[in-house]
């Protein structure tokens, strides 16, 4: 099951796509000729999901008191925030990179380090970005579907800023104590599954191809992501969004 860090965009987009008939059984798609190899990376990563993460994140959601959650989700948006902060400037949008800015800064000071999200009392809003958005609004294109062991869906393109840049850029995989480090790193994963949790259900209850409509919802939203909610064409010749390609 992937990370993702907007469930509720998740949920939004898969009902529209049922609602569509958007979702494609098995077959040949040109954005996915690992199809084979990723059938069986998602095959895994649905065991390992199914057999511990599941369990735990609904234990966590039973055990937890829901201000905690709240509390633990602020907490990791608030790191994103900081990074989205930086990946606004590369793509060259003052004004979000400006909310992205105060809103770390916000709650960073006057919400305990993040567990209390002022900022989004005071109507600033939250817009994460990483550095494959970046990567995709420059014009790299996104490559083909590629389905990460443990990680989930991805692109090509995506997994190399994953695995690189946003790692690096990642305070919480940058602590040098390791033990804080880890248990930081497995509440993130915990806190994101719970998240997805209706989701899962959902998927669970439809009678699609589970592979094919993870792809679909991921490709699409990724498409989303790059250009803000407006991407060009299908037939567009690139991915590169207007604004990145004046001089």
């Amino acid at each position: 099951m992937p990370v993702l860090r907007h469930p509720a965009r998740l949920l939004i987009l898969a009902a529209a796509m049922v609602l569509a008939g958007c979702a494609h059984g098995p077959g040949a798609d040109p954005r996915d000729p690992l199809e084979p190899l990723n059938r069986s990376v998602f095959a895994f990563n649905d065991a390992v999901d199914r057999t511990v993460l599941q369990p735990v994140a609904t234990a966590y959601t039973d055990i937890t008191p829901r201000p905690v959650r709240t509390g633990v989700r602020n907490f990791f948006n608030n790191l994103a925030d900081g990074w989205s902060f930086v990946n606004q400037l590369l793509q060259g949008k003052p004004a979000e990179a400006m909310d992205s800015f105060f809103r770390f800064n916000i709650n960073t000071l006057w919400g305990v380090f993040g567990l209390i999200d002022i900022a989004s009392e005071m109507r600033i809003e939250s817009r994460h970005e990483d550095f494959g958005q970046t990567l995709g609004r420059w014009g790299v294109p996104s490559g083909p579907y590629l389905v990460l062991p443990l990680m989930g869906p991805s692109t090509v393109r995506d997994a190399a800023a994953r695995l690189t840049v946003d790692v690096k850029a990642d305070p919480v995989r940058q602590a040098d104590h390791v033990p804080t480090r880890n248990s930081l790193i497995a509440l993130d994963v915990v806190q994101t599954r719970a998240q997805l949790l209706q989701a899962t259900r959902m998927l669970d209850e439809a009678a699609l191809d589970r592979y094919s409509f993870t792809r679909d919802i991921y490709l699409q939203k990724r498409q989303n992501d790059v250009f803000d909610g407006a991407p060009p064409p299908p037939d567009a010749p690139t991915e590169e969004p207007a604004e990145a390609t004046q001089p």
